[in-house]
């Protein structure tokens, strides 16, 4: 035992409507909230956020994909270091995915 509190967030490539290029995305998390909600914080100009939830673990794979790679690179894993994340016992990556009633894209 490390002593180390962590947070696993395991990845895919995934194809984003309306643009070009692949990112990754959070398939699967243990450890942390995939969602930070911003609403209700000010911005810096003092306006109450109404809008702002931030998918971070999806941030968290497509920052680690750029390590990790997508052909030979042959790198299984990216350690992500000083992000303040939001712990959780019971979170998981479905919380990502917009219902269907609410997906322009279906």
């Amino acid at each position: 035992m490390t002593g180390c509190d962590v947070a696993v967030v395991v990845s895919d490539t995934h194809g984003r409507p309306l643009r070009h290029g692949e990112i990754n995305v959070a398939v699967g998390v243990a450890g942390l909230k995939p969602i930070r909600d911003r609403r209700g914080e000010r911005d810096l100009f003092g306006y109450v956020l109404r809008i702002k939830q931030t998918a971070v673990a999806d941030e968290l794979a497509s920052a680690a994909e750029l390590v990790i790679g997508q052909a030979d690179e042959g790198v299984p894993v990216a350690i992500i270091r000083g992000y303040r994340y939001l712990k959780s016992e019971d979170a998981r990556a479905t919380e990502l995915v917009r219902p269907k009633e609410k997906d322009l894209y279906r």
